[in-house]
């Protein structure tokens, strides 16, 4: 064999070892899952007039600038509203409520609204 030969044998011989880079699969963003309002169009957006209409006094009241929580318990669960004031220096309104069990479990927003609404309508 030539010099040649041997040489070139030699480049395809090591380029048949040499990797080519796979590209990377593409990385699909997931979005937070949106939570459903249903049950719940009673609360968000509303002030804390409203809330008290449908539920009764707050069991707490914690006022920070620009948020405040109201908490309403019942027996099947405690629902804490979160108020913000818009920037636009309205009344603060209910952006995010989170209910859960008295023992501290989660429990469904939506169902949790329906309770204490019937709590409030046996007052």
């Amino acid at each position: 064999m030539t010099p040649r030969i041997l040489s070139l044998s030699a480049l395809l011989l090591v380029s048949a070892c040499a990797t080519t880079p796979r590209p990377a699969a593409p990385v699909a963003s997931t979005p937070a899952p949106a939570l459903p309002a249903r049950g719940l169009e009673g609360v968000l957006g509303r002030d804390a007039r409203a809330l008290t209409a449908l539920f009764g006094d707050p069991d707490q009241d914690v006022r920070e600038p620009g948020a405040r929580k109201l908490q309403f318990a019942g027996a099947a669960c405690v629902l804490d509203a979160y108020l913000y004031t818009p920037a636009n220096g309205r009344e603060a309104v209910v952006k995010w409520v989170d209910a859960r069990t008295p023992k501290g479990d989660d429990f469904d927003r939506a169902s949790c609204v329906a309770a204490l609404s019937r709590r409030s309508e046996a007052r």
